[in-house]
Formats: C-alpha cells, structure tokens, sequence
C-alpha cells in the first residue's frame, strides 16, 4: 500500500480522486493549495502527488517544481491532474518535474494505470 498525496481545491475533485486512490488499495492524504501541497510533501513524505494545477496560492506548475527542486522531496513522483488540456501545458509540467499527466474530466483507468506505473517504477 503506498501513500498518496491529494493536491486540489475543489473539494468534489478531492472525493473523487481519494476515492480512486483507495479502491486501488492506498492511503490517501490531501491538501486544499499548493502552498499546502508543497508543506504536506515535506511534513509526510508520500509515495506519490496528484496534484492539480489551477489553485489558489500557488499553482500546481510552482507547487511541483518546489517540491521537484528540493532534496527533501524531489525523489517524490508528481502526476499533474488538471483541465488544461493543451499539449504546451503538459510540456511545461513535464518541465517543471511532472512525472505523469491526467487531464479532467479523470478517466479512472488512466489514472489508476498511471499511479500503478509510477509506484512500480
């Protein structure tokens, strides 16, 4: 079972992703922001981040590379699950230290076939 941090602020998105997460058999944690986000990583030190990249505070772009850049954290695969949908975004996320990109609305197979990737390297 691996731990897995839930970065959104929508609080239907975070339901919805914990309750994927869970079926799959992980424990989920979550965060409302990506300042959160970025303090919840450190403080826990998940297996994995879904995080969503359109939040108040700071963005998931700026909240994944924090959490990429630092030694602390950067060991920590990141899949960016967010609307923005065009192909320069995912680019950009894959920048910023992504590991993995799922737009919405979440297909539950994409998603449960990109974390079990992830977790089994």
């Amino acid at each position: 079972m691996a731990r897995i941090l839930i970065v959104d602020d929508s609080p239907s998105q975070l339901l919805g992703i914990k309750r994927i997460v869970e079926q799959l058999g992980h424990e989920a944690m979550t965060a409302e922001d990506g300042a959160a986000g970025v303090e919840a990583a450190k403080r826990e030190k998940p297996d994995l981040i879904l995080m969503d990249v359109v939040m108040p505070n700071l963005n998931g772009f700026q909240a994944t590379r924090t959490i990429s850049k630092d030694e602390e954290t950067s060991h920590i695969p990141i899949v960016l699950v967010t609307t923005k949908n065009q192909d320069t975004d995912r680019v950009w996320g894959m920048r910023q230290g992504a590991k993995g990109y799922v737009t919405k609305p979440i297909n539950e197979g994409e998603l449960s076939k990109t974390i079990q990737e992830l977790l089994t390297g």
